[in-house]
């Protein structure tokens, strides 16, 4: 089985104890960590290659918790979410074809590899596409379909179509692309079918995904129909019973709800620059956090973030957390390096392959630069040590060098080796034209747009 050692000047394995190992380094073997450790150790200990980084953090790969592929970055703006549904998403939905959807899967995988995503949970439509782009990039995938299953949703995908596509790609590019049940809100769901997106979850023994708590108006929608609050509906109607479930975006949580998460094992992704985007409101990660909530960070989609770079949601994690608490020490650069990587692997049940980077776990590592103006000084040791500071608050995706997934290096020197980028994009502005013309067309004959949920 092929060996080499990773090393460069910083090691930060996000260990239980956030070990950081200067000149540290780490043998891979096949798709596996085999040790870690300083390279002096590795080395005479192991007979393999060695690549050395130099200038550069290793540290696990960042997964994205929530994401939607799409093709509409800087087109859907200045709307609360409901209204940017109705007008701007569902529309799409409506008229949106299997190639553009694999078309907008391909580009953003492209983007998430480059900028050191090794895992995303992506929600979107026509996915056989998005499984044959996660495959031959070599990202690790969890593809989440956008079932409605509603008359008045009838253009999004089905539990049918969901589960043909359990059937075909879950645990397929070597147990890289996952697939759960999707449900882009209950409120797309009539209520004879709501048992049924559950019983396929425990069918498959996968993971269920859904979005909830997003914006104040749901709050109001949902003691209207039910009387009760959001997680409470979702508990009692059985969601929480499959083997993982993820919640995005969780903003409006009393501490019910919080204490109704933690008892049932939620994991739930925030979504920092969607939600301010979108005038949600912020999430009570802190509350989250102190409660044992697995809690990830996710992007949401192009649409409603504009980059797929969780070093920027990052960031805007810690910030948020500050502003929401009035407090500068909160969410500090550890919490959310947690929250990028093994608090994110625990969200999605896969904190025992990936996450941290500790012998046995999946090779998914990253390097990052910092022979930048914005990672000087780093401080890697002493009283000012900086290194997860800078990670957080300075680092860009621009920063990471290489991207490896599986033990596979599918990002080298800032470039991507599995697919033309150039082709990438080509590839979107041949489709969208077409795209935004029916999404017009619709709209001319229907002038309120899609049927809103609210």
């Amino acid at each position: 089985m092929d060996s080499q050692i990773l090393t460069a000047d910083h090691l930060v394995t996000m260990d239980g104890d956030n070990r950081v190992i200067r000149n540290g380094a780490v043998l891979v073997r096949g798709n596996r960590i085999a040790a870690v450790g300083p390279l002096a150790e590795l080395k005479t200990a192991h007979d393999a290659r060695i690549r050395d980084f130099g200038n550069c953090v290793l540290m696990p790969g960042l997964i994205n918790a929530h994401c939607h592929s799409g093709v509409l970055r800087g087109t859907a703006e200045g709307l609360p979410v409901w209204d940017w549904l109705r007008l701007y998403i569902d529309p799409m939905h409506r008229v949106l074809q299997p190639n553009d959807a694999e078309v907008a899967s391909w580009i953003c995988y492209a983007e998430s590899a480059l900028s050191g995503t090794t895992t995303t949970v992506d929600m979107w439509r026509y996915m056989h596409g998005s499984a044959k782009a996660a495959e031959t990039i070599g990202t690790r995938a969890v593809l989440v379909p956008y079932v409605g299953e509603h008359p008045d949703y009838d253009y999004f995908e089905t539990l049918e179509s969901n589960e043909r596509l359990l059937d075909e790609w879950h645990g397929r590019a070597a147990g890289r692309i996952n697939v759960w049940v999707g449900l882009e809100h209950l409120f797309y769901a009539s209520e004879d079918k709501h048992r049924s997106f559950i019983d396929l979850a425990l069918k498959y023994k996968t993971g269920f995904h859904t979005h909830s708590n997003e914006a104040e108006i749901e709050l109001k929608e949902m003691d209207r129909r039910y009387g009760k609050r959001s997680i409470h509906v979702l508990r009692d109607l059985g969601f929480f019973e499959p083997a993982n479930t993820l919640l995005a975006h969780c903003v409006w949580l009393d501490d019910s709800e919080i204490g109704v998460l933690a008892d049932h094992g939620v994991g739930v992704a925030h979504n920092p620059v969607s939600n301010m985007k979108l005038a949600s409101g912020i999430a009570p990660v802190e509350k989250l956090l102190n409660a044992g909530v697995a809690v990830g960070i996710g992007t949401d989609g192009e649409k409603e973030n504009n980059n797929l770079d969780m070093f920027d949601d990052m960031k805007c994690t810690s910030l948020l957390g500050k502003l929401n608490n009035l407090d500068a020490s909160a969410l500090d650069a550890w919490q959310v390096l947690r929250m990028a990587t093994i608090d994110g692997a625990r969200s999605i049940g896969l904190d025992h392959e990936i996450g941290s980077i500790e012998v046995g776990k999946k090779a998914d590592i990253v390097a990052v630069r910092t022979d930048t103006p914005r990672m000087t000084p780093l401080l890697g040791e002493g009283e000012f040590f900086n290194l997860h500071y800078n990670l957080v608050h300075s680092a860009r995706g621009s920063d990471v060098a290489m991207t490896m997934v599986d033990g596979d290096i599918i990002v080298d020197d800032g470039k991507l080796l599995t697919a033309s980028m150039p082709e990438l994009i080509e590839q979107v502005h041949t489709v969208v034209p077409d795209l935004f013309a029916r999404r017009a067309q619709f709209l001319t004959a229907n002038r309120d747009g899609a049927v809103s949920p609210v």
